[in-house]
C-alpha cells in the first residue's frame, strides 16, 4: 500500500513541531546538506568532505520517482543549510523546496547541457550518421531548449563529464555558504573531477574496439551514457521505469534486436525485468544489468559506490558490444 503524504502546509507544521522538541540545539559537526537522490549526495559528499553532513532523501533500495516525503524530510530540507536536487525528477521534492526553501537550493540541471529523450531513443533502422546527417543533427541540437525539462532525460549523471560540472556547482554553492572553507570544497571539486576525468577516459578506451554502438534498455535512462561515447540507445519503454510499452513497441525493438545482431537486451536493479526477458527470451538474446545508478541496492554490494558500479556498467557494455 502506498503511504499518503501530508499536503507541504500541514507537514511543515508538524516539521516544525518536531524541530521544537528535544533538549535544545545540537552541535552540528558539518553544514547539513540534503540530497534528492544517491548521484546527487554522493557527489555532495566527495566535494564537502569533512566538512558537510549529507542526508539522501532517497531510502536505498528505492526507486526514487516513487519517493514519497514524509514530515521528517520536509523538517530536514526545512533545516538543511543547502539542498541539492534535480528538478522534474522527484515532483514531491520540486514541491518542497519551493514552499520551504527555495533559496538555500542548487537545482543541477541548470549547471550542464540537457538533452531530450528523443535525441537518442529514437529507433532507426539506419543511424549511421554521415557527415551531412551529423551536421544536420548539430543544427538542430542548437535550437533546443536544454534547460526545458519536459521530455528531458533527467540522468545527467551517467556522464562523467558533465557530472564533474555538478561537482564543480556544489563546490561553488557550500562556498556561497561556508566561505571559511572554500578552498577545502575547491580541492574536493577538483579531486572529484579528476576521478571523473579517468573514468571518462576508462570507457573511451574499453569502447574504442567495440563491434557494435546498439544497447537495448528497458527504460530511456542512458541517453547521456550514450551521447558521451557515441552509442545508439534503442529503449523498450520510456523516461519512466514504470512506463509500459505498448505491444507494437515490444514488436519493434524484437525486430531490431534480431535484423541487428543484438546480443544483449538490458534492465536495471531498480525496476522489472519482465520487458526485458520477454524481449531476450523472443529473440534469444541474453539480459543483463545496465545500472542507472538511481540509487543503490544491496546486489551492488557493501562497497558499492558510483565509480564501481559505473566500472561495472563498462564491463557489460563492453561485453554487450563485443568490446571485451
Amino acid at each position: 500500500m502506498r503511504r499518503t503524504m501530508l499536503t507541504l502546509p500541514a507537514a511543515g507544521l508538524l516539521a516544525a513541531s518536531l524541530a521544537a522538541c528535544g533538549d535544545g540545539p545540537a552541535e552540528a559537526e558539518g553544514l547539513d546538506v540534503v540530497a534528492a537522490f544517491y548521484p546527487l549526495a554522493f557527489a555532495a559528499e566527495q566535494v564537502g568532505g569533512e566538512h558537510v553532513d549529507v542526508t539522501n532523501l532517497t531510502p536505498a533500495g528505492q526507486e526514487p520517482h516513487d519517493l514519497e516525503l514524509q514530515p521528517s524530510d520536509i523538517a530536514a530540507i526545512e533545516a538543511a543549510d543547502h539542498i541539492v536536487y534535480l528538478e522534474g525528477f522527484i515532483p514531491q521534492v520540486d514541491a518542497a523546496i519551493a514552499e520551504y526553501a527555495p533559496d538555500k537550493a542548487l537545482e543541477v540541471g541548470s549547471v550542464v547541457d540537457r538533452i531530450d529523450y528523443d535525441d537518442t531513443e529514437a529507433l532507426e533502422e539506419d543511424h549511421d550518421h554521415g557527415e551531412t546527417e551529423e551536421a544536420d543533427h548539430a543544427e538542430e541540437e542548437e535550437d533546443h531548449d536544454h534547460d526545458h525539462a519536459e521530455g528531458g532525460d533527467p540522468h545527467i549523471w551517467l556522464d562523467p563529464i558533465r557530472y564533474a560540472a555538478v561537482g564543480e556547482a556544489i563546490a561553488e554553492a557550500l562556498t556561497g555558504v561556508d566561505e571559511a572553507n572554500a578552498e577545502d570544497y575547491t580541492a574536493g571539486a577538483e579531486s572529484f573531477t579528476a576521478a571523473l576525468a579517468e573514468l571518462d577516459a576508462e570507457f573511451t578506451e574499453g569502447l574504442a574496439d567495440r563491434a557494435s554502438d546498439d544497447i537495448v534498455t528497458s527504460h530511456a535512462a542512458f541517453g547521456y551514457l550514450a551521447d558521451r561515447y557515441g552509442l545508439h540507445q534503442i529503449a523498450i519503454a520510456g523516461l519512466s521505469p514504470d512506463q509500459e510499452a505498448s505491444s507494437q513497441r515490444m514488436a519493434e525493438i524484437a525486430h531490431f534486436v534480431e535484423a541487428h545482431g543484438v546480443t544483449t537486451v538490458f534492465f536495471e536493479t531498480l525496476a522489472s525485468s519482465a520487458i526485458a526477458d520477454t524481449i531476450a527470451a523472443e529473440t534469444g538474446a541474453r539480459t543483463a544489468v545496465l545500472n542507472p545508478l538511481e540509487g543503490l541496492t544491496e546486489a551492488d554490494g557493501e562497497n558499492a559506490d558510483y565509480f564501481s558500479v559505473m566500472r561495472d556498467n563498462l564491463a557489460a557494455l563492453q561485453t554487450a558490444l563485443g568490446a571485451a
